[in-house]
């Protein structure tokens, strides 16, 4: 017995612990924290560009106050604004190599954790686990057997829970309705009847042996039950209360039958099944007739 979840089978994978080893590696590798010393480096040439930016500012301001004093050259007051301009691109543009490094990082960092997890995901897939509380029937794989995902590697059922899965004619299947009562005999419980009742109609048609699959479930199931059990149902499509009825080996050409005298009487017929046959009229229940 198992649960939901229990692992069951471990598939042999030595790739898959190598590659989340692997995007372990690259994670930590890849995260911020462990990148820090190449911001900080930006970040000290981001302080050094603003105090450069802020003295050539200065000087430049100083320049242009005393060239409103008409002292020192136009040449001088252009290279002091020339080296304020320089100063002030290369803080701007040390600012936007500290952001967009970052920005790379936290990228990074994102992408190798997702890679991680993809990669420990894809690493769990080899524990095969269970998908419901059930018995476990079979185990259909050997240790060492190669397995693919099209190959079935065990057979889980609810152990409590059985569904009859019937074919039925397509000669019949116009008169066969959800909820409508079966009678289900089994080669496992010689002489006893159970009742079941119709849950699911497949639609599809089987074109080899032009049948229609049912499923139903016992209303009154026997105490033990196995997987692939065979079983024969009657589907109740009429019922009909005091009718008389004959064994339908004693119908004659379908609508006659033999008297004690030996001689054909012809009835009508209603409700058939395998089994028996309904008389409506032609004989009473004190006739006595023969099996021809």
């Amino acid at each position: 017995m198992v649960k939901k979840g229990d692992p069951l089978i471990v598939l042999v994978n030595e790739a898959s612990k190598l590659n989340v080893e692997n995007a372990k590696l690259a994670a930590d590798y890849a995260d911020v924290n462990s990148n820090r010393d190449r911001l900080n480096e930006l970040n000290i040439n981001i302080d050094l560009a603003r105090s450069k930016m802020s003295n050539d500012s200065l000087l430049a301001v100083r320049q242009q106050s005393l060239w409103s004093q008409q002292i020192g050259t136009r040449v001088e007051l252009e290279q002091r604004e020339l080296a304020y301009k320089n100063s002030k691109t290369a803080f701007e543009a040390s600012v936007l190599r500290y952001n967009d490094l970052k920005k790379q990082l936290n990228f990074s960092s994102l992408q190798s954790h997702k890679n991680f997890e993809i990669s420990n995901t894809l690493a769990r897939d080899y524990t095969i686990k269970s998908e419901v509380n059930g018995r476990v029937y079979s185990i259909l794989k050997e240790q060492g057997e190669i397995v693919s995902p099209q190959s079935p590697v065990a057979i889980i059922g609810d152990a409590g829970n059985f569904i009859l899965e019937l074919q039925v004619d397509e000669f019949d299947i116009a008169k066969i309705r959800i909820g409508q009562k079966i009678m289900v005999t089994m080669d496992s419980y010689k002489g006893q009847v159970f009742e079941a009742g119709i849950q699911k109609i497949d639609p599809i048609m089987n074109d080899r042996s032009r049948s229609f699959t049912i499923e139903a479930a016992f209303v009154s199931k026997p105490p033990t039950l196995y997987p692939n059990l065979t079983a024969e149902a009657n589907i109740i499509i009429q019922t009909k209360e005091k009718a008389l009825t004959i064994p339908r080996g004693f119908l004659a050409e379908d609508d006659y039958v033999i008297n004690e005298n030996n001689q054909k009487k012809k009835v009508v017929t209603g409700l058939k099944d395998y089994q028996k046959v309904e008389i409506l009229s032609g004989i009473t229940s004190k006739d006595v007739i023969l099996k021809p």
